[in-house]
């Protein structure tokens, strides 16, 4: 089977991952549990597959680190690749992504969680493990302030898995490695950009959690995300990825900023065939930003237990209160109603931007040069909450 035959066998089974591997057969991860199909997928079309998709230009840098993040549309799927190197030869890990409009009523989070999205500045965490729905619990944060306030919106994402039209904000999104080099140059840019909100799509290197903090402390509210189990756990890794030295400064400029952590999980519910977001919420009360500053990260889950008067969830009360909950989104519904939407194509005036210095290959740009394009326009990235007028209609009705 060809990787688009793959990918399509994926989406309709309605899984989240495709693994493959030569020799083996393919796997797909199907509501959190992996299903591993019969016949084995052969290396040469693997390798040929990981060629077409790489392109000879980047082929050299795949040779020499022995993987390439990528994201591209196969099979009208909107689809996050690592293409890696194992013991039996070159292989894909590749996550499909949703392809439904993300607001915090469509997820089934609580209803609390929107008044993180009515802050004025600060630092809003949404943490947890690989696959937990991170991203697009940060991009239902965008879209609730998208919906209710006129506010400079600039999101920094590798990749972009959401693109947002506007509708009372207005919002530019960049690409790392299509649009700016990476993550720290697009956050020293944002500066100068006049942002009212931020969202940075994954904090992984001291320079770019640094420089997070610092937009926090100057008056944005900044959206990121990071890996982690527990929100302390979150707050404690920000911290420890610094010099020993250097660490002090950071637990003030952390204690200052930070507003809540949303820590998340999901879990396959049979009754409603769907996997719903389980929460650990905290919220940055003067008790906590006194527990980040002194270094006590090991206080601030008691705080947690007997913070709910503050808007705080443990996992266990949180699923309580999930369980008790009659009225739910079925996502099913709302993809099928998506799904038809063409998204808009985002034009790229400007080359692949170079390398980061840290010498990562960056994703491969996701759309077609500058001048028209013939034919019907392919399903690139997806997009929440289309209107008719576009940006046009926005800025009319901002000038009223």
């Amino acid at each position: 089977m060809t990787l688009e035959n793959l990918v399509a066998t994926a989406k309709a089974q309605g899984a989240s991952d495709l693994h493959l591997e030569p020799g083996l057969p393919p796997a797909f991860r199907i509501n959190g549990v992996l299903k591993v199909q019969d016949d084995p997928v052969p290396a040469k079309d693997l390798i040929e597959a990981a060629r077409e998709l790489i392109g000879e230009a980047h082929w050299p840098a795949f040779l020499e680190r022995r993987s390439f993040d990528m994201s591209r549309a196969i099979a009208g799927v909107r689809c996050r690749i690592n293409v890696l190197n194992s013991t039996r030869g070159i292989g894909f890990a590749i996550r499909l992504l949703a392809s439904f409009a993300a607001t915090l009523e469509r997820l089934n989070l609580h209803p609390d969680l929107e008044k993180f999205a009515r802050l004025q500045h600060g630092l809003v965490l949404v943490c947890g493990p690989t696959g937990c729905g991170k991203s697009t619990t940060l991009a239902a944060f965008i879209q609730e302030i998208n919906l209710a306030e006129a506010r400079h919106i600039v999101t920094v994402e590798s990749p972009i898995e959401y693109t947002f039209r506007p509708r009372r904000s207005f919002i530019r999104q960049r690409e790392v490695g299509r649009d700016t080099p990476s993550f720290e140059q697009a956050l020293l840019d944002s500066l100068r950009e006049d942002p009212d909100v931020l969202m940075v799509g994954e904090m992984r290197e001291p320079a770019t959690m640094r420089l997070t903090l610092n937009a926090s402390e100057t008056g944005h509210l900044v959206f990121a995300t990071m890996h982690s189990s527990t929100a302390a756990e979150a707050l404690q890794r920000i911290v420890s990825a610094f010099a020993p030295e250097s660490q002090g400064s950071v637990r003030a400029a952390l204690a200052d900023c930070i507003q809540a952590v949303v820590c998340q999980r999901l879990r396959y519910r049979p009754d409603l065939k769907l996997r719903i977001p389980e929460c650990e919420i905290l919220v940055g009360t003067h008790a906590v930003k006194n527990f980040i500053r002194q270094g006590e990260f090991f206080k601030i889950f008691p705080m947690i237990e007997t913070g709910a008067d503050h808007g705080m969830w443990t996992f266990d009360r949180y699923q309580r209160w999930l369980d008790k909950r009659k009225d739910w989104s079925l996502a099913n519904t709302a993809e099928t109603a998506d799904a038809d939407a063409e998204p808009a194509m985002i034009p790229s005036p400007l080359p692949p931007a170079a390398p980061g210095q840290d010498g990562r290959p960056h994703e491969t740009p996701l759309t077609t040069p500058p001048g028209p394009v013939p034919g019907p326009r392919s399903k690139r990235t997806i997009e929440i909450e289309p209107v008719a007028g576009g940006l046009a209609e926005v800025v009319k009705k901002l000038a009223k």
